[in-house]
């Protein structure tokens, strides 16, 4: 106790150099663990960010074996996409921490060369506007160099909108005949959905795999009251509008000499738990052998593994494939 005690000075001019020391050294201490912690949040998100190319290639090169693999690669890029977040906070808290010492730099992430915008977007030009005179002298005489562009990406948020579409009506004074334009054209019966609203629905449940309810959600969150059944009914009726076109895809696939299929099985919800759905795909692509039509894709979902499809997909190439033999030359 009496060493501890001689250590300490006996004015207050040292007792604030001391207090200013120990700050001092805590803020480097501070910067150093910072340091020290973005430094292992960026080797583990590199680590698995090797561990899902690996097995990326794995994949590639020797297919998927089971679906143990599958789950794999997707827990490994939920991970990934963790740690890259964390990675970049704790960049953000260490560069935060050096800022306040000289002792200790920043540290900052290796990061992959973005590419350029794509030349498509627009572009809004938002010009800086000039100094009137030179800082240093206060001259006006001032000549143009030259300039540097900073390009920030930005997005339009979502709007919603009405379409009033209005339709007089007219009576003559002669015959008293009353007219009115037809109604606008909505591709589902009764509908109220312009057609960009529709593709958006469909694009995100079949596409984005986003159920209904957590679309109704986010479109309330919006302002927008838009209930489940009345979400369902718009896809029910916007797949009936599309069976011609998919018909006329399904036409196109399977006149194919050539012809690719493939069985993937996906999850699928049932009541009160998950099963094991099937998606078959039959793809016709003759490029490769010189042919001309455009390459297509066919799909059919089915719940379990009945091949209910199949037997009219086997009877329509077997017809198409007799039409071909039978045709006469030239036909």
């Amino acid at each position: 106790m009496k060493a501890a005690s001689d250590s300490l000075p006996a004015d207050l001019a040292g007792a604030h150099a001391m207090i200013l020391a120990e700050r001092a050294a805590r803020v480097e201490a501070e910067a150093v663990a910072a340091r020290a912690q973005a430094v292992v949040s960026d080797s583990d998100a590199l680590i698995t960010h090797l561990k899902l190319e690996i097995e990326k290639l794995r994949r590639q090169l020797y297919g998927g074996r089971s679906e143990r693999k599958v789950r794999l690669l997707n827990q490994l890029e939920l991970r990934l996409e963790d740690l890259e977040a964390a990675a970049s906070e704790d960049e953000a808290a260490a560069e935060k921490a050096a800022a306040k010492t000289e002792a200790v730099r920043s540290f900052q992430r290796r990061r992959p060369s973005r590419k350029p915008f794509p030349e498509h977007l627009p572009r809004e030009r938002v010009a800086i506007a000039a100094p009137e005179s030179c800082p240093c002298c206060g001259s006006a005489r001032l000549s143009k160099l030259g300039e540097d562009v900073t390009e920030t990406l930005e997005v339009i948020p979502r709007q919603w909108k009405v379409i009033q579409t209005v339709r007089e009506r007219f009576s003559c004074r002669d015959c008293e005949t009353i007219t009115q334009p037809p109604a606008p054209f909505h591709v589902t019966p009764r509908g109220f959905a312009g057609p960009n609203l529709l593709a958006m629905i469909l694009f995100e449940k079949f596409g984005q795999h986003q159920p209904l309810n957590r679309r109704s959600e986010r479109y309330r969150r919006e302002g927008i009251e838009l209930s489940v059944s009345t979400l369902a009914d718009q896809v029910g009726a916007c797949t009936a509008a599309l069976k011609p076109l998919h018909a006329l895809i399904e036409a196109h696939v399977l006149e194919a000499q050539r012809l690719h299929g493939d069985d993937t099985t996906v999850p699928t919800l049932a009541k009160g738990k998950t099963r094991k759905g099937h998606i078959w795909t039959y793809v016709r692509d003759d490029r490769p052998f010189g042919g001309r039509a455009p390459p297509a894709a066919l799909y059919y979902a089915s719940r379990d593994r009945r091949q209910e499809h199949r037997c009219a997909v086997r009877y329509r190439t077997r017809d198409q494939r007799t039409q071909r033999r039978t045709a006469p030359n030239g036909a």
